[in-house]
């Protein structure tokens, strides 16, 4: 019988925390919590994503499908059509981050004032 490894994402070379940087990164709570909403179009997804790159969107949405998070379909038409939606894993991923994007626009206010105190002293 073989014992299942201790994972542990606070030790530095558990896999586990290539996969917590991945997930913590802003652009990829941003594309899940849109992706949440159903399939998406690349120039629909930039477009919900404010202020990412063409570049950076793409080099997101590689890592995501490598990790199994987000499938892609590529439609044979002209122009091609490709459309991205979070796979079965990506869905588990999707509640976490939401309630992260509600909290940030919940608490910016106090975030903001907190700031201004910290920065008069």
């Amino acid at each position: 019988m073989t014992q299942e490894p201790d994972w542990n994402v606070l030790t530095a070379t558990c896999p586990s925390r290539t996969s917590l940087v991945r997930i913590a990164n802003k652009w990829t709570a941003m594309i899940v919590i849109v992706l949440g909403r159903g399939r998406t179009r690349f120039r629909d997804l930039r477009a919900a994503v404010d202020g990412i790159s063409g570049k950076v969107l793409t080099d997101t949405l590689r890592d995501l499908e490598r990790d199994g998070l987000v499938a892609r379909h590529v439609f044979a038409e002209v122009p091609p059509r490709v459309e991205y939606e979070l796979t079965d894993l990506g869905r588990t991923l999707h509640g976490p981050l939401l309630a992260l994007g509600d909290w940030a626009e919940e608490h910016i206010e106090e975030v903001l004032e907190a700031r201004e105190r910290y920065d008069a002293r």
